[in-house]
C-alpha cells in the first residue's frame, strides 16, 4: 500500500495532523518509536491547554488524540523506530525495524528529547515552567541552566515561588535584554544566580526534593547545598533528527529543521511541525495548531499534483 501520509512521531503536532488529514480521507499511518504523547505524556497536570478547567493528564489527552485520529481511518503503529527516509520519483520509503512503508508525503513530528544532567535523584526533576510551575506556588526553586530559556523561565517561576536560585555550571549566556530584567529580580531578592556550580545531585526524602547538591566548577573540593522544593532543569532540548542525516532535508545549527511558511522542508513532499521544527515555541497548544497548518498544506499539495 502507498499511504497519502506518513507521519513520523505521535505527540500532540502528530495526531492533530493525522486527524486532520484522516478526516480529509487520506490514507495516514503514524508510526512512533515509543508511546503516544511524546513529552506532553510527561505532564502530570497540563492546566494550560483550552478546554480543561482543572487540567487534563497530558497521556490521557493523547491517548484521546489517537482515538480520535483512528476514527476517522488513521493507523497508529507503535514502538517502530524510523532509519531512514528515501525518495524514488514521487514515493517515499521509510525504512523502520519492522519494515519499509511508502507515501506520496511525509510528515517528521518527532519532537525532542530534553537534555539530561545524568545526575541522581534527577527523575524529580521538572523541565516546563509554563506547565508545571504553578505546582509551587510559595515554594523555594533551583532552576539549572545559563541560557535564555532557562532565564526566562526562572523569572517566570517568580510568579509562584518565594524564591529561585539558579545554578550555572559557567557563566549567563542569555541575552543582554534579559540579564537587564534579571538584575531586577536579584535586586528584588526574587533571584539568586550562582555562577561555575556544577550540580552533583537532587536530593529527595520520602519522594519529595528537598535541596540540590552541587560543586565548584573549578574546584570539585569545594561542596555547596541549595534547599529547595523543585527543581526545573533547562538545560536544553536536542530534537529528534538523527534518522534524517541521508534524507536531504535541511537542519539548522542546533539540529532543528527548517521550514518555509506552509511548513514544508526543502525536500517537496517531506513537511515538518512541532517541538523538532526550528521555530518552535515547544507549547502543546501551539503544537496541535502547525499540526492542523501541516495537515492542510500537504492536502493543497497533494491536490496540486
Amino acid at each position: 500500500m502507498i499511504y497519502d501520509l506518513i507521519i513520523i512521531g505521535a505527540g500532540p503536532s502528530a495526531l492533530t495532523a493525522a486527524i486532520y488529514a484522516a478526516r480529509e480521507d487520506m490514507k495516514v499511518l503514524v508510526i512512533e518509536k515509543g508511546v503516544v504523547g511524546g513529552l506532553m505524556a510527561t505532564i502530570d497536570n497540563l492546566e494550560n491547554y483550552p478546554g480543561f478547567p482543572n487540567g487534563i493528564e497530558g497521556l490521557k489527552l493523547a491517548e484521546d488524540f489517537q482515538k480520535q485520529a483512528e476514527r476517522f481511518g488513521a493507523e497508529v503503529k507503535m514502538f517502530t523506530t524510523v532509519e531512514k527516509i528515501s525518495k524514488t520519483d514521487e514515493i517515499f520509503t521509510i525504512a523502520t525495524d519492522d519494515g519499509e512503508f511508502q507515501a506520496k508525503t511525509v510528515l517528521i513530528a518527532t519532537g525532542s528529547t530534553y537534555r539530561k544532567l545524568n545526575i541522581a535523584g534527577e527523575e524529580m526533576a521538572r523541565y516546563c515552567a509554563t506547565c508545571d510551575g504553578a505546582f509551587y506556588r510559595d515554594k523555594k526553586l533551583v532552576v539549572i541552566g545559563g541560557a535564555n530559556s532557562a532565564i526566562q523561565e526562572a523569572i517566570f517561576l517568580t510568579k509562584f515561588a518565594t524564591h529561585v536560585d539558579i545554578l550555572v555550571r559557567s557563566h549567563i549566556k542569555a541575552t543582554k535584554v534579559l540579564q537587564e530584567d534579571l538584575k531586577e529580580y536579584i535586586k528584588n531578592n526574587k533571584i539568586s544566580v550562582h555562577e561555575r556550580t556544577t550540580p552533583d545531585e537532587i536530593v529527595v526524602k520520602d519522594g519529595q526534593v528537598i535541596a540540590v547538591k552541587a560543586h565548584d566548577t573549578d574546584d570539585a573540593k569545594q561542596q555547596s547545598e541549595f534547599a529547595c522544593d523543585g527543581v526545573f532543569i533547562m538545560a536544553g532540548v536536542t530534537p529528534n533528527t538523527g534518522f534524517l542525516d541521508e534524507s536531504g532535508v535541511e537542519l539548522d545549527a542546533t539540529g532543528h529543521i527548517k521550514t518555509d511558511q506552509k511548513l514544508m522542508t526543502n525536500v517537496k513532499g517531506i513537511f515538518a511541525s512541532g517541538d523538532v521544527r526550528f521555530g518552535a515555541t515547544k507549547q502543546v497548544i501551539a503544537a496541535t495548531g502547525e499540526g492542523a497548518t501541516a495537515a492542510m498544506s500537504i492536502r493543497e499539495f497533494l491536490s496540486e499534483k
